[in-house]
């Protein structure tokens, strides 16, 4: 067995053996495919596939709206920071996502080491061609300065930037949901189940964007779990 091959079934084991469920606050009513099932076994006929032009030809003639994107995962591919985070203030565990000194460290300076995704560009740029306000909501813990505001200004080209929105984690609400309402958004990109329920919660479309299959955050979600639209080729 060849060493690609290794590193395959090694990550496919890893992720059979962690629940295969969508998030536990709200079960999933679809089948679902993992990056990982739809890099190794295709692109299964029963997702709900488009791509950023079919997006495009869906909004022509409509009037400008606003849409939001998560960060991590989404926007960027952060497993640097948090893997980096995880070195340095809980080796081997996961306390460190609740120690404020990591959040400082993330939101304040590592986010540099954060490499923006691929589909993140193109449907920033389609959006902001057609003149859609554009917002940040992440699940983050939020810190006292502006470094990744700033840094996804500069990384996407946004013109009117917003700060970013820190929702922070909860095991027992979406807490993004009341920032999507707030804000009137319309669609929101995310790669995470809850991405897309909160979404859903606001009156929104939630559409998900492909968790990379290296990425430190596991279990890889299962694409399409919720019966919602996925992006085609947006693990990168």
């Amino acid at each position: 067995m060849n060493h690609t091959l290794r590193s395959i079934t090694l990550a496919l084991t890893c992720v059979a053996s962690l629940s295969a469920n969508a998030d536990p606050k709200t079960p999933g009513t679809h089948k679902g495919y993992s990056t990982i099932d739809m890099t190794t076994a295709g692109m299964p006929a029963d997702v709900k596939m488009i791509s950023v032009a079919d997006i495009k030809k869906e909004l022509q003639g409509k009037a400008p709206f606003a849409v939001g994107l998560d960060i991590d995962d989404t926007s960027l591919f952060s497993t640097p920071v948090f893997y980096r985070g995880q070195q340095e203030f809980s080796p081997n565990g996961y306390s460190y996502l609740s120690n404020q000194d990591f959040w400082d460290k993330a939101n304040c300076g590592w986010d540099a080491f954060s490499m923006p995704k691929n589909i993140a560009k193109e449907l920033i740029a389609m959006h902001q061609e057609r003149g859609d306000s554009i917002y940040f909501i992440t699940g983050r813990t939020g810190s006292d300065c502006n470094f990744t505001t700033e840094y996804l200004k500069k990384a996407f080209d946004i013109k009117d930037m917003h700060d970013v929105i820190f929702a922070g984690s909860s095991r027992t609400e979406y807490t993004k949901t009341k920032y999507i309402k707030e804000n009137d958004i319309k669609m929101y990109y995310g790669d995470a189940d809850g991405d897309i329920i909160s979404a859903r919660n606001a009156g929104a479309e939630g559409i998900r964007v492909m968790r990379a299959a290296n990425s430190s955050y596991k279990p890889i979600p299962k694409n399409g779990i919720y019966g919602e639209r996925v992006l085609k080729d947006s693990q990168y």
